[in-house]
């Protein structure tokens, strides 16, 4: 019972993440429920059938107006159908479905808006285009009897002409399914485009590209560039597969069962005894494959970021000749790629095997029970041949999700994948900022207040009680052996590590800018690089070359005239000139405070001379962490750190480097 209850809740846990992914690109999640999305799925259903249905019984009376004897002749079946609908109660069921499905939709109108609309008018037109293809298949059921029976009479008039009306069909359903995949991918990359966009938002907002932990292994949120890339695009076009299969199923099971009830009760009963065995034994036995799809997913991005690691620090592994170790660590993450997927194999060998066998076997029903009614001469061989073809193609709606247990289990494995890293970012987007939290913004100057700081996930002060005033056009250098906390302290005045105890107040975003020894280079134009983080229609051609040539970097001016160029700049660049770059950012920025992280270390005395003087012209704040005697000239107080939690704090005409 126990386990019953484990599996139902299992389940319903996928389906509420299933729910969580799919629903606000059609409902927004905040003002609906699941079960008002569920809703009005099956109220699209109730449309499109209604448009279809009026459509179909237009298009009989249309012909029985022009060619009346075509109709009674060949579509003889399809007549009798719609005036058997529209002359019993079927027909008031039919019209009241549409008017519930056109209701609900109109009741949500207010929660279609910002183009919502548009998401299920797409989907309405794929479902419309499903629907008429199914209703020409089960039309040709009834011209496949015909053919057959025309052939098995020798009557090769009417087998001729029953001939041309069965290529017209096909003609017919090609452009419909056309429309039908073109409309699939459309709605798929307009979802995809949708969802992506909305987990980089999050991903980009409080900084919860920075408080996650994607390298580490151990994490929950493993390779966020995978998740934003990869698994939104499987999901986007699998979710798509299935609600569209699942519908493609449930349409053709609905055209096809009567039909198949009324040749056969028999064969229909033993089909749904039958499909119901096998998809429970099949369902049963994949749901290993979901733990092994995941698994595979993480291990295959685990083993990319290897390769991507590589090439990113390809200069580094080449100076230090590290080949070594890189391949070891490269075949690692190769290995648990190789070795999960062939425990995949193995599963998907048993799946399929048994997949394979009881469509196999489903081959044999149709022919052991309709035989008897043949040979006795109970049925015709069209009707006979009718049977096989509408037996088949009910068992091919049912067997759907048996048909499919691959793609669902990695399905599964990508929904629950997304939809954490989803939550994750959400949550972390979504958080306001405390009244009582440590470190306070748009502050006129920078204060610190008795603040303990601690590493994340550590419990020891690097730096304690520290007391620290910085007001405008003031400077501080912060020295100290490696190790000490300069750059944690750093990462406390920017406030991305808060203090264990204590007050932080901060100038407001836009006014400290940070400059680390390793300038962060972006993947754009040497326009972008200059202006980051600013728009570059901010600056002239005239303004960001003369900043360039100001840090001494005349020779990329000379290098690069066209500003708008587009280069692989870590690896072009020298951190020399990486740092000179990152200076002229400085000044085309202007922030009040400058916060320098060994910003320095690879250029020359005189240079750097230079770029802290064109600091001072402008009177910017600055902080700084550095080991050369030479900075203290530009700094008026000295922050000394022992990497114990003590401090010492002097004007730098009293501090002595040789100390």
């Amino acid at each position: 019972m126990n386990s019953i209850l484990n599996n139902k809740s299992k389940i319903y846990k996928q389906l509420e993440k299933l729910r969580n992914l799919a629903q606000p690109f059609f409902l927004p999640i905040d003002q609906c429920n699941g079960y008002q999305f569920i809703w009005l799925l099956l109220s699209l259903l109730f449309c499109v059938g209604g448009i279809v249905l009026i459509g179909l019984t237009g298009i009989i009376s249309f012909l029985n107006n022009i060619q009346p004897v075509l109709v009674d002749k060949y579509f003889g079946g399809v007549e009798n159908t719609i005036n058997g609908i529209w002359s019993g109660w079927w027909g008031l069921f039919f019209s009241g479905l549409f008017l519930v499905g056109s209701g609900s939709f109109f009741a949500l109108r207010k929660q279609l808006k910002n183009r919502r609309w548009l998401h299920w008018l797409i989907l309405g037109i794929i479902v419309l285009m499903l629907l008429s293809v199914n209703g020409i298949n089960a039309g040709i059921g009834f011209i496949y009897k015909d053919l057959t029976n025309a052939l098995n009479l020798k009557q090769e008039a009417s087998f001729n002409n029953i001939l041309i009306i069965y290529g017209c069909c096909f003609a017919a359903a090609l452009p419909i399914r056309v429309l039908q995949i073109f409309c699939t991918y459309k709605l798929g990359i307009i979802w995809r485009d949708w969802l992506t966009k909305k987990l980089v938002s999050d991903y980009m907002t409080n900084n919860a590209y920075y408080t996650l932990n994607p390298n580490d292994e151990a994490t929950d949120v493993d390779n966020p560039d995978q998740r934003i890339t990869e698994d939104t695009k499987a999901f986007t076009s699998q979710s798509l597969n299935f609600t569209l299969g699942i519908f493609d199923a449930l349409l053709t099971f609905s055209l096809n069962i009567l039909i198949l009830w009324n040749i056969s009760r028999n064969l229909t009963l033993s089909l749904f005894g039958y499909a119901a065995f096998a998809t429970s034994i099949l369902i049963i036995s994949g749901r290993k494959l979901v733990k092994l799809d995941y698994n595979q997913l993480r291990y295959e991005a685990d083993f990319r970021y290897g390769l991507v690691h590589i090439r990113d620090n390809a200069e580094s592994i080449a100076f230090y000749a590290g080949e070594k170790p890189e391949k070891t660590e490269t075949e690692r993450r190769l290995l648990e790629v190789v070795n999960n997927f062939n425990l995949l194999i193995i599963w998907r060998v048993i799946i399929d095997v048994m997949r394979r066998s009881t469509t196999y076997a489903g081959v044999f029903i149709p022919y052991l029970i309709m035989s008897a009614a043949y040979f006795t001469g109970e049925i015709d061989f069209g009707s006979f041949n009718q049977s096989i073809f509408a037996f088949n193609i009910v068992e091919g709606s049912l067997f759907f999700v048996v048909n499919q247990i691959e793609e669902l289990a990695k399905f599964t494995a990508g929904i629950s994948r997304l939809e954490g890293f989803q939550s994750k970012v959400e949550s972390i987007s979504k958080i306001q900022p405390t009244r009582n939290q440590n470190i306070i913004p748009n502050y006129s100057s920078i204060l610190i207040n008795n603040a303990n700081l601690c590493p994340p996930g550590s419990k020891k002060a690097i730096i304690k009680n520290l007391n620290l005033s910085i007001e405008a056009k003031q400077s501080l250098l912060v020295v100290g052996p490696s190790g000490c906390g300069k750059t944690s302290l750093l990462r406390m005045i920017s406030g991305l590590w808060e203090p264990r105890k204590g007050i932080v107040q901060k100038p407001k975003t836009g006014d400290l800018l940070f400059i680390p020894q390793k300038p962060y280079m972006l993947l754009g134009s040497l326009r972008e690089q200059l202006c980051y983080p600013t728009e570059v229609a901010k600056y002239s051609d005239e303004h960001l070359t003369s900043v360039l040539k100001e840090v001494n970097l005349k020779t990329l001016v000379d290098r690069y005239p066209n500003l708008d160029i587009k280069q692989d700049w870590p690896r072009i660049l020298s951190l020399g000139e990486q740092q000179r770059l990152a200076f002229a950012r400085l000044l085309l920025n202007s922030p009040r405070f400058a916060v320098l992280d060994e910003a320095t270390s690879a250029l020359d005395i005189d240079t750097e001379k230079k770029l802290y003087s064109l600091l001072k012209e402008r009177e910017l704040s600055l902080i700084s962490v550095g080991h050369r005697p030479s900075l203290k000239d530009f700094h008026e107080n000295i922050l000394e750190l022992n990497g114990q939690g003590d401090w010492k704090l002097l004007t730098s005409d009293k501090y002595n480097f040789k100390d």
